[in-house]
Parts: structure tokens; C-alpha cells; sequence
């Protein structure tokens, strides 16, 4: 009845399956990679899918094979420690996660609820704060660190970013806003503390924005790179990221090992990829607060 309408629709659906793809493609195409022989990855560097597939890229990287077969394999021959670094990323982005998500709420419900002098200010220099890149605060945070004599220890790497960051403060504030008071009002009745209603009632109502902010912050935190680098040069701190750019530094002489390194990279995101699955429906939950659909 409407064909302008359906052609409308159509080009929709036709965008949004080419954003799909695009935004896939990489994913699949470091799977490929990994998949791939390093005797194959070059000889036929176009095909969509590897002819002789093999998981021995990944069992190298586990180091679940001597050096002689991984050299046989097209590695250096050079391993990491990728369960240590695993664990190391796991306390890293959770330590980070889950204090900053409760300081983050803390916070927020204080400029939402709370009346005290310069709240307004305070909030306002929060806010500007989301202006400010976080290349600045490297050096800044990197003193700090080592003047606490924390360098290469794990308090040290998470310290800078315990407390808060100025996004989720904001974003929690929108949602606290609004709670409607008639509940805090009655909870007030019956004789409960600010801190009781924060804890028992205000908390469990946030679960889905409490989630999206503990997302965000396990996926920002889990690919960090170069604080994580600076800080935590040491085998016991040294996380994923850093471990992974260890491994793709250690073939100087040759070419890098491309199908060892995807390898790595695909089990280093295997974590956060099943997060965000069992979690997703929460973080889509949590988008409709404050009218956003």
C-alpha cells in the first residue's frame, strides 16, 4: 500500500546488515587467522575460510607443545605465561569493576539525594573532568604511583581508577534522579537510615544501570593497554594485553607470528565475550531508564 514505505524498511534492514558485517568481520577474521597454518597463511591470504584448519596456534600459545614443535608449527618458539596473565587481567578489571561501580553509586546518589555546600560545584567540575583525556593524567598518575612505592604490584596498577571515573558517576546520578522520592519517603517512615535505604532499597532497584556502568568499566579496564604497561612491567603484574604484545615481540628476527598472536588475542577476549552474553539482556534492560528506548 505504502511502497516508498518498504523500500524505506528495506534500506534499513540493508544498512543495518552491512553494519553487522563490518562490525563482525574483524572478529571472524582474527578466528580465521588463528585457524590457519603459518605455512598456509600467506600462500592463500584471501581465502574466506583456511583450507587445512588447526588448533596447534592456540595449543602454542597455551603452551601446551615444546618449542621444537611449535617452531615446526612456524612459531619462534617463544611462550607466555597465559594463564598467569589471565588471572592478572581477571583481578585487574574486577578490583576496578566492582569498587568503582559502588564508589561510582555512592557518589552519584550523593548529587542526587543529598543536600550539602558546593554539591552543584563539585558536580560541575566532575562533569568537565569527562573533557579532560586520560593521556593527561598518565604522567600525573605515574608519580603518584611510584612516590607511593606501589610500582609493579597490582595496588599500584588499579589505584588511579579505583574510586571513581566522572562518566559513571553522571550516568548513575540521571538514574537516581529518577527513583521516585515517594519511596525513599516511605522508607523514611518506617525508620530507615540513609544508608539502609541506599543499601536495601535504592541498590537493588539500580541493578540494570549498576551492570551496564560494571560492564563498561570490566571491558575498558580488561583492554587496557599502556598504564597496565608503564605499571606493571613485571612477570606478576603483567596482564593479557601486555603478554600478547610480549609474545608478538619476542620473533625479532622474522616475521611476527601473525596466526599466533590471533590466537591469543581470540582467547584473550573469550572472557569478556561470555560476560556480555549471560549479562546482555541486563544492559539492554538498564538502556530504557530516564526515557531511553
Amino acid at each position: 500500500m505504502f511502497p516508498g514505505l518498504k523500500i524505506g524498511r528495506g534500506a534499513t534492514w540493508l544498512a543495518l546488515i552491512a553494519a553487522v558485517v563490518l562490525t563482525v568481520f574483524p572478529f571472524y577474521w582474527m578466528v580465521r587467522t588463528a585457524l590457519t597454518p603459518a605455512a598456509d597463511l600467506y600462500r592463500d591470504s584471501t581465502a574466506l575460510w583456511p583450507q587445512n584448519p588447526t588448533l596447534i596456534n592456540f595449543s602454542r600459545v597455551l603452551g601446551l607443545v615444546g618449542p621444537e614443535e611449535a617452531r615446526a608449527a612456524g612459531g619462534s618458539g617463544a611462550q607466555i605465561n597465559f594463564l598467569r596473565y589471565t588471572m592478572n587481567s581477571l583481578i585487574y578489571s574486577g578490583l576496578i569493576a566492582v569498587v568503582q561501580t559502588f564508589c561510582c553509586a555512592m557518589a552519584g546518589y550523593a548529587f542526587a539525594r543529598l543536600r550539602f555546600p558546593g554539591r552543584d560545584l563539585m558536580f560541575g567540575i566532575i562533569v568537565a573532568a569527562l573533557m579532560v583525556p586520560p593521556i593527561f593524567t598518565l604522567l600525573p598518575n605515574f608519580v603518584l604511583v611510584k612516590e607511593l612505592g606501589v610500582l609493579n604490584t597490582i595496588p599500584g596498577m588499579v589505584l588511579p581508577s579505583l574510586l571513581m571515573t566522572p562518566f559513571a558517576v553522571f550516568f548513575l546520578r540521571q538514574f537516581f534522579l529518577s527513583i521516585p522520592r515517594d519511596v525513599e519517603e516511605a522508607a523514611t517512615l518506617e525508620g530507615i537510615s540513609r544508608w539502609g535505604m541506599f543499601w536495601r532499597i535504592v541498590l537493588p532497584m539500580s541493578r540494570g544501570p549498576l551492570v551496564t556502568i560494571g560492564l563498561t568499566t570490566i571491558v575498558w579496564s580488561w583492554k587496557d593497554y599502556l598504564w597496565p604497561l608503564l605499571v606493571g612491567k613485571g612477570e606478576a603484574t603483567r596482564v593479557l594485553t601486555v603478554g600478547l604484545g610480549v609474545f608478538l615481540q619476542q620473533s625479532p628476527n622474522r616475521a611476527p607470528d601473525w596466526t599466533g598472536l590471533m590466537a591469543g588475542s581470540v582467547l584473550s577476549i573469550l572472557p569478556v565475550l561470555l560476560l556480555l552474553i549471560f549479562l546482555g539482556k541486563r544492559l539492554v534492560q538498564s538502556m530504557n531508564f530516564s526515557g531511553m528506548k
